[in-house]
This record gives C-alpha cells, sequence and structure tokens, in this order.
C-alpha cells in the first residue's frame, strides 16, 4: 500500500490511500464498509497492526469496486507522509558518502563508522512534503540537499535485536535532509550538533510505502532487510546524483536496534538512512574541487539558490520534488568575531 497525507479543500488534513494515481480517503472509504478508521496519519500509526491490517481490508475493497471515493488530486495538496513524527532521527549508513567526504576534507576514515551505526536528532517540529521549502537567508549560504531514504517505526518497542527489528517498520519514503552547511560548519567546531545547520526543514514523501510493496526488491541478509532501488538527485531538472539503497552499509534494522537500546521507540518516529554516496553537494563539490586542483583548474562550488527546483527519486518510492523559496524575514545569527 501507498499512504498519503493532503491538506483537502478545507484545509483539513487528512490520511488517504494512492493507487493508480489516484488518491482515496481512508476513514470516508473504511466507514463506507463499516470498518473504524482516524482520518489523519498520527492516531493511524498508534494503532499499530489491527489499524494495517483494517487500510488493507480497504485497500482490497477499493481494488473490488467495493467502494470508491475518490479524491479530486487536483484539489488537495500533499502533505508529509507522516506530518507530524513523533520524533526524527537521522543515520550515517552509507560508507561511500562518509569516506569520500572525509577524504575531500583530508582526512582519514573513521574507524568508529564500521563498529556501530550512529545517528541524531533532528527536529521532527520542522517535517514538510513536497511543495515549496521557506528558508531565511542565512540558510542560502551553502544551502545543500541530502539524498535519502526513510523509515517510520509501526509499533512500539524496546531493546529490538536487528533480527526482528525490520517487522517495526510501517513503511519507507525519500528524505531530503536540507543542510546549511556554513551554519553547519560553524556550529560542528564546538563538537556539538549538527543544530542550526539542521534545523529548519527536512522533506519527506511524497508517499509511505509499506514493505509488501517493496518485497519484489528486497535482499534478506543476516543483518536485516536490504533493497535493490536506485536512488536520483535532480537539481533544476539536472541529473546530479545516483545511488541505490542497497549500498546501505547499515540496515534499517541494525540502526533500529542501535536507536532502541534502553529506549521504547513509538509509532510515528521516524529515522532516516543518511546520505547515499554522492548525495548532497558537500560531498559533490569537494570531489570536483580536488579533481580541478590535479588538472591545475579553479572549481566554483554549486549550492541551492532561492528559486532552485531540488528533486529526489527513489524507485518504488516516487519522486519528492521541491522548490527553494528565500523567506528572508529573519535576521542573521552567521557567526561575527567578538571581543572576549
Amino acid at each position: 500500500m501507498k499512504f498519503v497525507s493532503y491538506s483537502n479543500v478545507e484545509y483539513q488534513e487528512r490520511l488517504g490511500l494512492y493507487i493508480d494515481d489516484d488518491i482515496y480517503d481512508l476513514k470516508n472509504n473504511a466507514r463506507n464498509l463499516s470498518i473504524d478508521l482516524p482520518a489523519t496519519m498520527g492516531p493511524f500509526l498508534a494503532g499499530e497492526r489491527e489499524y494495517m491490517d483494517r487500510a488493507r481490508e480497504v485497500h482490497r475493497a477499493i481494488l473490488d469496486k467495493k467502494t470508491v471515493e475518490s479524491v479530486n488530486g487536483g484539489a488537495v495538496m500533499l502533505l508529509s507522509p507522516v506530518p507530524h513524527p513523533t520524533s526524527c532521527r537521522d543515520a550515517y549508513a552509507f560508507r561511500q558518502h562518509v569516506a569520500t567526504a572525509r577524504r575531500n576534507r583530508g582526512l582519514e576514515m573513521i574507524e568508529e563508522f564500521d563498529q556501530f551505526p550512529v545517528f541524531y536528532f533532528t527536529n521532527h517540529q520542522a517535517v514538510g512534503g513536497p511543495g515549496d521549502v521557506c528558508v531565511e537567508q542565512d540558510h542560502l549560504e551553502k544551502l545543500d540537499f541530502e539524498l535519502e531514504a526513510a523509515i517510520v517505526i509501526g509499533k512500539r518497542g524496546r531493546n529490538i535485536s536487528a533480527q526482528e527489528a525490520d517487522d517495526y517498520i510501517a513503511g519507507y519514503m525519500i528524505m531530503n535532509d536540507l543542510s546549511a552547511r556554513r551554519l553547519q560548519m560553524e556550529e560542528m567546531r564546538l563538537n556539538l550538533g549538527p543544530a542550526k545547520g539542521k534545523d529548519f526543514s527536512t522533506t519527506l514523501g511524497p508517499w509511505l510505502v509499506t514493505p509488501d510493496e517493496l518485497a519484489p526488491h528486497a535482499v534478506e541478509t543476516e543483518r536485516g532487510r536490504q533493497y535493490n532501488l536506485a536512488m536520483k538527485a535532480y537539481h533544476n531538472d539536472e541529473l546530479i546524483s545516483e545511488g541505490n539503497m542497497k549500498e546501505m552499509n547499515w540496515t534499517f534494522a541494525e540502526i533500529i536496534e542501535r536507536v532502541s537500546y534502553g529506549v521504547d521507540i513509538f509509532p510515528g518516529d521516524v529515522i532516516g538512512s543518511g546520505t547515499v554516496g554522492t548525495g548532497c553537494y558537500l560531498e559533490l563539490n569537494g570531489t570536483r574541487a580536488l579533481e580541478a586542483k590535479e588538472r591545475g583548474e579553479s572549481y566554483e562550488p554549486i549550492w541551492l539558490k532561492d528559486g532552485d527546483a531540488i528533486e529526489l527519486e527513489i524507485d518504488g518510492l516516487g519522486r519528492l520534488e521541491n522548490k527553494i523559496v528565500n523567506n528572508a524575514q529573519g535576521h542573521s545569527i552567521l557567526a561575527k568575531k567578538k571581543n572576549v
């Protein structure tokens, strides 16, 4: 199944099933079948497996034309599939990205990467979906995209082993971890964060895809399930990045094992994969600059600008389209020299 969250003509948040390029309101179609389901994603996920099973009944009925109350797609606005995550973590699962980004800064690969999966908490209240991404002027100082996959947790648990962890995944979606690199680089010198370089916008979408939909692409391993799904990024319609979800050196199952150690995870928690190799300008610019230097040439780094389109695509998960819009409302918080 593919789930979408959307805003209807009355600006109400609703949960729908995405079937054959049309949206079917889940609650309304469930009611037609005398099935009780909530109207939005948060309460739906809180119902765990029972609500997911009920949604499958509705999905089958729509396919069988037993209930066909569809939504006019032109009259709705897609939101993040999970508009209000209970938390949002982002991991560091692709070794190629980490190794290349460190090499470009003249650093050796850090050995701890291969010892345990690491993650950080980002702002779960600054999550959006397809469409405009409003940023402040400081964010446009080296504004970057990050091409990632993400999962949403579908049932509560604690101390979950990697062998069990895939059963806790409600679905998969595309994630763009937008990054203000100048702010990020300033604050990371203090060995804390990332914070303001990351907390202003994370986009998810366009759908939440259940694991059964991706079964033909699944690769079962002792470390958990992986998926052979191509990943691509386009900047103003130009292809700039290509990778594959199967290149994750830490599986989502292993990440869940680490995340859940000693703490509860909850339905609605979102966890990102981290950036695929070549999946951001921080990495691409560094590589291109080194190559240009070897040729005795200069290189002008590329970043996202006001009005730019950034589109991320993962096979089976759709295409997440965003446009950068300069809000220009806030004062600058970039570092300034102080007399101490």
